[in-house]
């Protein structure tokens, strides 16, 4: 079940490989994201010192959130995957063009998850060309659902 999506980045990347990783957040955090006050448009990962972290996604306090703590919305999140994976990603996003994304928030067996995607940059004819198929898609779906006057 899937909380947040990033639009964005299926229009900027091809995603050619995904991951779920899961992230270390605060209490704060987990409500807030329950609540759907989470953004990741902006946000992107990052690869420091052989960890994954995702920077960038904005996650705003509950107005009930406790006096006793400062949330800082936009905090470097650390990102929980495999060694094996975390390697596999560091070879890929040393070629020339891969890029790590973060692509939605989801519940998995209770608990909120990232899923991220390895992803090469589009060319801006590409960009068009995805914007011309999916108006196209979308003028088929009108054709579709429109009836066609009966002949008599």
């Amino acid at each position: 079940m899937s909380i947040i999506d990033n639009k964005k980045a299926f229009f900027d990347y091809f995603i050619e490989e995904r991951y779920e990783a899961g992230i270390v957040l605060e209490g704060w955090e987990v409500k807030a994201i329950r609540a759907g006050r989470a953004q990741i448009k902006e946000g992107y990962v990052v690869v420091k010192h052989g960890e994954i972290f995702l920077i960038g996604a904005n996650i705003s306090p509950l107005q009930t959130a406790s006096t006793h703590i400062k949330p800082d919305p936009v905090r470097t999140r650390k990102l929980l995957l495999k060694a094996d994976e975390i390697k596999k990603l560091i070879g890929k996003v040393e070629q020339r063009g891969y890029t790590l994304v973060p692509l939605n928030f989801h519940y998995s067996k209770g608990l909120v998850k990232c899923e991220i995607g390895l992803g090469k940059g589009k060319k801006q004819h590409d960009k068009r060309e995805t914007e011309k198929q999916r108006d196209w898609d979308r003028e088929k779906a009108r054709l579709m659902r429109t009836p066609t006057p009966a002949a008599d």
